[in-house]
């Protein structure tokens, strides 16, 4: 409070303390020594408020969208307060997000009406109105009208054809509740039919034909507007569904080639005719390389059990994208797409049948030499280092192709003479087959391509490690220097006497 000036309150006032209120100030050394006012307070300065709804403001109606006024009127009262609403349910807040609102002439104004701001309003008294009397309130109905809101059963419709179809719209809930229209329309043509009793469920029944598959709409239609179930009706197949957990579905073949087992269930098989075969599409790069039908020979697809087609002639180390669809008398389902990527078979593994191209990051159980001084990388012209040494290296792998992975090793800077870098095959277990002329020893080939490439190549060395009472190392190839642009190929027997495995890249590389 500002200085030199003085307020009296008067709490929980009562008719009793209606009198004459003085205010004396003094002065004192001044002309004016003291100065007196006086305020009366009578019943006619002040009367408790009347609160009244105007006719016809107990219940309102907007339309979801639109704007509205909530009215309660003090129409007596000395001083007029002020009023506050709220709503009726404790829970529910006011639009504002508060739990009142209060309004200087009564009037709640409401934009942008939603239909969770429908229900009941308290207006009352604010309460400084000058005595302390019980509140004044009165309510006030707010109806939000909005469309019926609609619940679409079965919104795609699968069927065999020649059979009955029904298809449903359920009214879940609208204001007013009084539906006015329904209405069936196939493929944007209203469907001309009598008039649907507008107490029931909206539904329509027919016979599915191959001229009557499409889509199908319900406008359901109230005081307040229009809404729609929406359908597709089709004797389409459902879609195959790619079963992503086959044991080793790449297979090696000859030619740098590999074949893939693709395996998939048929979703719902008996919700439409039956399923006579499969359109398969393989494509790379965005350009076809195989594209046919698959012929299920009479043998109808069942829901949960398995189906497979092995795809044959794919391109080491070239991944595919595989696209499946079913195929009935009277249309083809939509396509199920999925890439399918080369990896390297993997089995516990014999030395009669092991190949690797290292196009898998598991490098076909090949395992890095932690005794050594560096590490071998997988790699392709795609993923190489551009910081290698220029001039060393292979720009493809050795089928020609830029997508294919070989494993690396640097043989320049940084590295020294005498650095080693040891890649350790599987462990390999011979068979009991016996050898030429009785020898108790099998022989194997080992076969591989290497690459060699650079001023300072070093040397590249095989060997061959038999596990016995005591491990025993020997080399069985080796090769030293620059070897020209090319990948070479390797090839040469062993006998090994017990389980073995073998070594590249000892001896240590030596660079000049």
């Amino acid at each position: 409070m500002a200085p030199g000036t003085s307020s009296l309150e008067i709490v929980d006032m009562k008719f009793r303390d209606l009198a004459t209120y003085s205010c004396v100030a003094n002065f004192p050394g001044s002309r004016v020594l003291e100065l007196r006012v006086d305020v009366n307070i009578s019943q006619n300065s002040v009367s408790p408020p009347v609160l009244a709804v105007p006719p016809g403001g107990q219940a309102v109606s907007v339309r979801e969208g639109g704007n509205i006024d909530l009215v309660c009127l003090v129409v007596d009262g000395k001083p007029r307060p002020p009023i506050l609403w709220s709503r009726i349910e404790k829970d529910l807040l006011m639009p504002s997000g508060t739990t009142t609102m209060e309004t200087p002439d009564g009037r709640l104004r409401l934009k942008n009406v939603t239909r969770d701001m429908m229900g009941a309003y308290r207006c009352q008294t604010a309460p400084y109105n000058g005595l302390n009397i019980k509140r004044r309130e009165a309510q006030v109905q707010l109806n939000v009208q909005y469309p019926p809101i609609l619940d679409t059963v079965n919104p795609d419709t699968r069927s065999r054809n020649y059979q009955m179809v029904t298809l449903r719209c359920t009214v879940i809930r609208s204001f007013p509740t009084r539906l006015i229209d329904i209405r069936w329309f196939r493929n944007g043509e209203l469907i001309r039919m009598p008039m649907p009793d507008l107490k029931e469920t909206p539904e329509l029944k027919f016979k599915l034909e191959p001229n009557n598959n499409g889509s199908y709409e319900c406008r359901v239609s109230n005081s307040a507007g229009t809404s729609t179930c929406s359908f597709n009706v089709s004797a389409q197949p459902y879609n195959a569904e790619f079963y992503f957990d086959t044991p080793n579905p790449v297979r090696i073949q000859k030619g740098n080639n590999y074949s893939y087992n693709l395996q998939w269930t048929q979703r719902e098989p008996e919700a439409t005719d039956r399923i006579i075969g499969y359109w398969i599409n393989v494509r790379t790069n965005k350009q076809n390389v195989l594209s046919k039908q698959i012929d299920l020979k009479g043998k109808e697809p069942e829901k949960g059990v398995l189906l497979s087609h092995t795809i044959s002639d794919l391109r080491i180390p070239l991944s595919y994208e595989v696209r499946l669809a079913p195929i009935t008398t009277y249309s083809t389902g939509e396509y199920a797409s999925r890439v399918i990527q080369y990896s390297e078979p993997y089995t516990y593994p014999r030395p009669s049948d092991h190949v690797c191209g290292f196009g898998d990051d598991r490098i076909c159980g090949f395992s890095q030499d932690r005794s050594d001084v560096f590490d071998w990388t997988r790699q392709n012209h795609l993923t190489q280092n551009p910081k290698r040494s220029a001039n060393t290296g292979p720009e493809t792998d050795r089928s020609g192709t830029k997508e294919g992975y070989y494993m690396y090793i640097e043989a320049s800077r940084p590295r020294t003479e005498g650095d080693k870098a040891r890649l350790l095959s599987p462990l390999f277990n011979v068979t009991s087959v016996r050898g030429p002329k009785g020898s108790g020893r099998v022989p194997y080939c080992v076969s591989f391509y290497y690459h060699m490439k650079g001023k300072h190549i070093g040397s590249l060395n095989v060997l061959l490690r038999v596990r016995s009472i005591a491990s025993v190392d020997s080399v069985v190839w080796s090769k030293s220097g620059q070897q020209g642009p090319g990948w070479r190929k390797a090839s040469f027997d062993i006998s090994p006497s017990g389980p073995f495995r073998y070594e590249s890249g000892r001896p240590p590389l030596q660079p000049r």
